[in-house]
Formats: C-alpha cells, structure tokens, sequence
C-alpha cells in the first residue's frame, strides 16, 4: 500500500458502481475491484451489490480468509474521505425486468407433463373403441 493515500469523497466511490467499473468501501479504504470481478467466488452480482455504501459489514459478515483479505491490497487505490460519507443512504434496489412465469421453460415444461399424459390416454381410449370388435 501506499505510504500517501489519495483520499476519495464518497460520491466519487459512489458512481464506480458497474461490472466494468467497480470500487468498494471496505474499513476506510477504497478498493478498485474491477479486474476482480469475474474471479470473485460469490460471482459479480455481490461485489455490485456492495457499491455505493461502505461495505465493511457485508465484507465481515461473509468471513473472508486470510488470503482473501492479503488478495486486496493489490486492488487498494486509497481512503475514503469519511467527512463525504452520509450517515445513512437507503438502498436502491438495481432495475430489474419484472418476472413472468408464462414465458419461462420451466411453465411450458409443466404444461407438457400435464398434457402429454392426457393425449396417451385419450389415444389409447380411441385405438381401443375403433379397434373393439363388435361381438
């Protein structure tokens, strides 16, 4: 690490918050985690979820190793100006394509193992009276 840290202001931090462009706020310090983002265990999806607020509770939480956190310094780029940090942000939530069942898969192959059965037995009922010999 560097002996003199650049300081960052938090809005600054704030808007690196994009798959190709990701800083993080870990105990006072700020990380470009960028290159790491398609190595990181957890997948991508937890790093973003981490930008925009200081993320040292959702980075002690998890229960990094040793060799996680020795892995950081090389993505260390400064400190974070804690006079810029709010108190508290409330969560926005990343947009998100609402969910619909009826074009999924998994609703057509539900749909099929209800009515495949269905057509069997209507078929066999049919073979059965067309080929029934009248006694």
């Amino acid at each position: 690490m560097a002996s003199d840290s650049k300081f960052h202001e938090f809005e600054e931090v704030a808007k690196h918050n994009k798959t190709k462009d990701c800083w993080l706020i870990i105990s006072g310090k700020v990380y470009d985690v960028t290159p790491f983002m398609d190595d990181h265990p957890g997948g991508d999806e937890v790093l973003l979820s981490a930008t925009g607020k200081d993320a040292t509770n959702d980075f002690e939480d998890v229960g990094h190793s040793d060799s996680a956190r020795d892995m950081m310094e090389k993505y260390y780029i400064g400190e974070i100006d804690s006079s810029t940090v709010p108190l508290k942000r409330t969560y926005i939530p990343p947009q998100q394509a609402p969910y619909n069942p009826d074009k999924t898969p998994e609703f057509v192959i539900k749909l099929l193992q209800f009515l495949v059965p269905l057509l069997i037995l209507g078929l066999a009922f049919a073979v059965r009276h067309f080929t029934k010999k009248d006694d």
